[in-house]
């Protein structure tokens, strides 16, 4: 928690109030089992009924104060908790989106999930418990053994011998429960990791038949998280009963010891009823003080896993800018670029090349050759390893990020529309004009919106499953379009649209956005054939890089491809 002590310290002055009011409460509790001691040992052998009922209404105005101070400090307590962890959660969320792709992929989205929703949620319970128990439990156990102090010091005794038995337990069962806690989130993580799978994937599970293996999947790691937080139930599940059976067997032994010496008349009776009522206040704080470790534990271990976030680095940092670019610069410009993501192999190996102003650059190859890797360079979601990618002759790492991202319009190769309208995904929250969004539509070749009742209004669901595939695209393409970028992404972006869509949206390109550099990513020679330079990758590397023509001459896996698709010695639409 003290890694977490910032967002706190704001809400002090409010939680030293929550503190007082809660103390406030625990002593007039206090103060009942020893009015009550009074007015049996005092007040009733006097026989004067108005000082019993003085005594009388003293317990029932503590009685109303205890109620009222808790319940005002635990409304408190609801509030500052409530207001920590939101400014938690919105920090860490903003880190979430700060974070590099390399950040991230170390990180896992399922972990990410669970760290912004359950882990601040233990984070969230441990505030408000500390608040709740953390003060009053203290206090109604070191109060309720002075107050047995002060009464009567011997049977005092009985109990605080057996409190470091009570203690020992609780220090055990902390620290062995912390780990285990950890474990059970990160457990979790896998958990969410395969429930999110299994979402994303239903269709192709279904249509796969493999609904059964799923289910084993998820039984098995739903198990180990089961097996991992019954181990931790069942050592924190130790406190309760010991603290119970020990103060049992205490108040058994105050009784006992307490009746002989009320028989032999070095006590009153009175003391016995206070020193059970107070018995039973130390039992429940005891049970209260146990509870609080436990939820310590789950909060210790969720504090920790957020805060790991938090104090992450910057990871792609902006480097300071460097002199004047140089005159004539290429637009895009690779220079020896080599990368890896595991450090194991690499995924590119010496990419050089230049794109000017306008041009098109289209990149080829099986999976795994590092198309997308190419992209995801550009855009700086990772950094090279070595070698330099600049825009204008100047390094992408010196320009800010949002300046950077604001020059491309972007289509990936497993992209998502948001639930709403047709409009509002094609917007994405930027301020664009009504006419923006219907050229880019029209560019797009989206003419399936018009269709539409409804028109640009028209409703998409989560994850535009009331879309064709093809239809997504288009309007995943419409959205790239819509801001006039300065420079074109499409990974794999037309695969869904046929030979004739694909081709009038190649047309579109080339006659509306002439003044914008395009980076395209395809399987079909066809859409690449019109390219300024095509790059033929494999394994990271440049198999071929030229016009089409020129790699139909020099690249013989370039040439197998086309003809494959094309036919031999025909042209492509």
């Amino acid at each position: 928690m003290r890694r977490l002590e910032r967002y706190i310290h704001p809400y002090w002055t409010f939680i030293f109030f929550t503190v007082l009011i809660k103390f406030l409460g625990a002593v007039m509790e206090l103060m009942i089992p020893w009015l009550m001691e009074v007015m049996l040992d005092e007040k009733v052998p006097a026989g004067d009924p108005a000082e019993i009922l003085l005594c009388g209404g003293l317990m029932l105005l503590c009685a109303a104060l205890c109620f009222g101070c808790n319940v005002l400090a635990n409304r408190m307590s609801a509030i500052s908790s409530g207001r920590i962890t939101k400014a938690i959660r919105h920090d860490l969320f903003h880190k979430l989106q700060s974070l590099s792709a390399r950040q991230l992929d170390e990180l896992t989205v399922p972990s990410a999930e669970s760290r912004l929703t359950s882990d601040t949620y233990n984070v969230n319970q441990l505030l408000s418990r500390l608040q709740r128990l953390g003060i009053r439990a203290p206090i109604l156990l070191l109060g309720g053994v002075i107050m047995m102090l002060i009464m009567d010091a011997s049977l005092a005794l009985v109990l605080i011998a057996l409190l470091p038995v009570i203690a020992i337990v609780v220090y055990a069962v902390t620290k062995t429960s912390v780990p285990l806690y950890t474990k059970q989130q990160s457990v979790l993580d896998r958990v969410v990791r395969t429930v999110q799978e299994n979402i994303t994937g239903i269709r192709v599970i279904k249509a796969l038949s493999k609904t059964e293996y799923e289910k084993q999947r998820f039984h098995t790691v739903n198990d180990e998280l089961t097996a991992v937080d019954m181990k931790a139930g069942f050592i924190t599940a130790v406190t309760n009963p010991v603290a119970s059976l020990t103060l049992n067997l205490g108040l058994t032994l105050v009784v006992v010891i307490g009746a002989y010496r009320v028989n032999s008349g070095q006590i009153q009776s009175g003391v016995i009823v206070a020193f059970l009522q107070y018995f039973i206040m130390i039992l429940n704080a005891m049970l209260g003080v146990t509870r609080i470790f436990v939820m310590w534990s789950k909060g210790e271990a969720s504090a920790n896993r957020v805060a790991d976030v938090l104090i992450l680095p910057e990871d792609l940092t902006v480097l300071p800018a460097e002199a004047a670019a140089e005159l004539a610069a290429p637009h895009i410009e690779f220079r020896d670029v080599s990368f890896s993501y595991t450090g194991i192999g690499k995924n590119i190996d010496s990419l050089s090349f230049r794109l000017e102003h306008g041009q098109t650059l289209g990149i080829l190859g099986p999976i795994g050759s590092g198309k997308s890797t190419v992209l995801r360079l550009l855009l700086r979601l990772y950094d090279p390893d070595s070698g330099t990618v600049l825009l204008d002759g100047q390094d992408i790492r010196t320009l800010p990020r949002e300046e950077l991202r604001k020059k491309f319009g972007v289509v990936f190769q497993n992209d998502f529309l948001a639930e709403g309208s047709i409009a509002d995904n094609i917007r994405f929250f930027r301020d664009l004009p009504e006419e923006a969004l219907r050229r880019a539509a029209e560019d797009a070749q989206a003419a399936f919106i018009e269709e539409k009742e409804g028109g640009m209004e028209a409703d998409v669901v989560v994850r535009g499953n009331n879309l064709s595939g093809g239809q997504k695209q288009r309007l995943l393409i419409a959205r790239a379009l819509a801001a006039d970028p300065e420079i074109l992404i499409l990974d794999d972006a037309s695969s869904a649209l046929d030979y004739r869509t694909d081709a009038d949206l190649r047309r579109a390109l080339r006659e509306h956005y002439r003044g914008t550099t395009t980076v395209l990513v395809a399987q079909r020679v066809s859409s690449l054939r019109h390219a300024d330079l095509i790059l033929m990758l494999q394994d990271g590397a440049v198999l071929g890089a030229g016009t089409h023509e020129e790699l139909m001459q020099t690249c013989e896996e370039y040439r197998i491809i086309a003809e494959t698709q094309m036919g031999c010695g025909r042209e492509a639409v």
